[in-house]
């Protein structure tokens, strides 16, 4: 099973660089989200805060693991080949290199085709920051630090715990980040509802965060950017957030860039003031966008080539 597992992982990777995420199509991810609103309706108002996330939090990441590892195992008994089929799909869509890139181009297309109002409309699909009040370079600032974020939790972790527990782990993760996503929030609501699952996605991308890091500088490297700059500023400014882990890959690629990002942002018309990530080397432009592209694209080969390694470890063992 261990050994069909590298296969089934190999071919969602596949699918995922092919076909993305089409609108429309079922995903995991809408039914891992209509469990977590289903669970927060129970929960919220019947125990305390702080239990009631957690509890949601270890219903929710139970019902990922055992729902994927039944179907697995059902599966396993029809056959391998249908193991590997349902395993691949669920790796395919544990995976976002594909949507990411699609959604980053889309904001480059229409800031550099249809102007300004139109960048900031599409990068507001892929960020939560006020984007009414970006110029030209922070539209491209948003949209680079997304995808630089994004390598870790929308592809270098979900492959990391698929190399360790297969197609479950990246299940397991993927349940994970989405309920951070929508209850790991410090607003009235959630500041204590969610701060469980907030702390557990810190958990769960600590080592994925630091790997990814490390295999975007030698991506930089490989892809003809600035190697040394990324390592520099990684050793620099990677603590330079309020989660411990998404400064890890925007510090690299800040400095495999030569350009400065993060600063101060809006949100809810609200100024939240933070620190630079990178050295102002030279003006930030939409070119930038396709060689964060680049980067990403080198970074997922070498955590596939990395991940299909420790598999192939854990099937000799």
């Amino acid at each position: 099973m261990v050994l069909y597992s590298i296969l089934a992982l190999l071919l969602g990777f596949g699918l995922d660089l092919l076909i993305g995420d089409p609108h429309g199509w079922p995903h995991i991810v809408i039914l891992y989200g209509k469990l977590i609103s289903f669970l927060e309706k129970q929960l919220y108002e019947r125990m305390d805060k702080f239990a009631g996330g957690a509890v949601l939090w270890i219903c929710t990441a139970l019902t990922a693991g055992l729902s994927s590892w039944l179907i697995l195992f059902i599966a396993w008994k029809v056959h391998p080949v249908v193991y590997v089929i349902i395993g691949a799909l669920l790796c395919w869509q544990c995976l976002a290199e594909r949507s990411l890139r699609d959604e980053s181009d889309n904001v480059y297309y229409e800031l550099t085709v249809n102007g300004l109002e139109a960048g900031r409309q599409a990068v507001s699909m892929i960020v939560g920051r006020d984007t009414e009040v970006l110029d030209e370079d922070g539209v491209v600032r948003a949209a680079v630090e997304t995808v630089a974020e994004n390598a870790s939790d929308g592809e270098i972790a979900p492959m990391f715990y698929m190399a360790l527990f297969g197609p479950v782990g990246g299940c397991v993760y993927k349940a994970v980040n989405t309920m951070d996503s929508m209850i790991g929030y410090r607003n009235v609501r959630y500041e204590h509802f969610g701060t469980f699952a907030a702390k557990m996605d810190d958990v769960f991308n600590f080592i994925p965060a630091r790997l990814a890091a490390l295999l975007m500088i030698f991506a930089s490297k490989i892809g003809g950017f600035d190697a040394d700059g990324a390592l520099r500023i990684w050793e620099r400014d990677r603590r330079k957030h309020a989660s411990p882990n998404s400064a890890q890959t925007e510090s690299v690629m800040a400095g495999a860039l030569n350009v400065r990002l993060a600063g101060d942002a809006v949100y809810g018309g609200v100024v939240h003031k933070k620190e630079y990530i990178g050295d102002d080397i030279r003006p930030i432009e939409p070119e930038d966008i396709h060689r964060s592209h680049k980067i990403l694209m080198i970074t997922s080969l070498l955590s596939l080539a990395v991940c299909v390694l420790i598999r192939a470890l854990i099937w000799a063992a």
